[in-house]
């Protein structure tokens, strides 16, 4: 919300206004357009500057992740997994890339050679940092992340051995020295390579809704990245209670249920009892069955 009072949805990784609501309740607006999900916290932002700032700092920024499929990315795989905070540098350093390129004559260095010896050096003292291998040789800006020529933002930056600076990405020229950049962006642009990650995992059991005659589906604690899509636990669920399972074990309806206890989390699945003769489909395929997602008793999904 401005200083007028308009709600205006911005696109952060494209540093534009996506949609301007006017005087409207922004507690209401947000409730509308966001889903309850669980993103770390990659940048911050202010209004010091009179103006919306969005501030990147290592190792946060390289925080979160997404699958390309839900950024509707076309041409790379759905199940590829994509920075934000990478991909967001990318976009904003586009230019310097390509200005700095056409003046060496050559391409911008990459998987582990960098042109200034200083930041390599800087860049061994953490020799934890972990090189992005699937996205090696990935120079291309994706839509989600190409910022606007027109009105282009500038770029300020903090804590650099050259001082801060500030400057438009499009006046960006190849001539600015790297030492006035900071390493890790440096590092993240050219070598691919980001800094260590902990906790990328979630642990999670699966156990049977509370009246559920069935059984527990497995023993074992299971772990997935925290990006893990419901639909994957939901496959993982309904092979588990129904692939090839025999039918004279579901009720005559074919319902049946199942429960995902993790931080208090419940998942109900339903089969609609359909059934088609013919071969060459499991048990669960004829079946077809619908699953509801209850998570801490907040948020409902449904999947068929």
């Amino acid at each position: 919300m401005d200083t007028s009072g308009s709600v205006k949805l911005w696109e952060i990784t494209k540093g534009v206004v996506v949609e301007d609501y006017g005087k409207v309740s922004f507690k209401e607006k947000k409730e509308e357009l966001f889903e309850m999900v669980s993103v770390p916290a990659w940048f911050t932002v202010d209004t010091r500057l009179g103006s919306l700032s969005v501030h990147l700092d290592t190792p946060q920024c390289f925080s979160a992740e997404m699958y390309s499929v839900d950024l509707n990315i076309i041409g790379k795989p759905e199940d590829d997994k994509v920075n934000l905070g990478r991909e967001t540098l990318k976009g904003l350093l586009t230019h310097w890339l390509r200005k700095r390129k056409q003046r060496n004559g050559s391409p911008a260095p990459a998987n582990g050679e960098l042109s200034v010896k200083d930041v390599a050096s800087r860049s061994l003292i953490h020799s934890r940092a972990e090189v992005d291998v699937s996205s090696e040789n990935d120079a291309m800006v994706y839509p989600p992340f190409e910022f606007s020529v027109v009105s282009s933002p500038s770029i300020v930056t903090e804590g650099t051995h050259g001082g801060p600076w500030r400057k438009k990405i499009t006046d960006l020229d190849g001539t600015e020295d790297e030492k006035d950049f900071p390493w890790w962006c440096l590092d993240c642009i050219l070598n691919n390579r980001l800094p260590p990650r902990e906790n990328t995992k979630c642990s999670f059991y699966l156990h049977p809704c509370e009246g559920s005659p069935v059984q527990i589906l497995t023993q074992g604690k299971l772990s997935a990245p925290r990006i893990l899509r419901i639909h994957k636990v939901i496959n993982y669920v309904v092979e588990k209670m129904v692939l090839d399972k025999p039918l004279d074990n579901l009720h005559a309806d074919g319902n049946f249920a199942s429960g995902l206890a993790g931080s208090q989390s419940q998942l109900q699945a339903v089969g609609d009892g359909s059934f088609r003769s013919g071969s060459g489909f499991k048990p669960w395929q004829k079946l077809r069955p619908s699953i509801e997602v209850l998570c801490n008793n907040q948020a409902s999904y449904m999947f068929s």
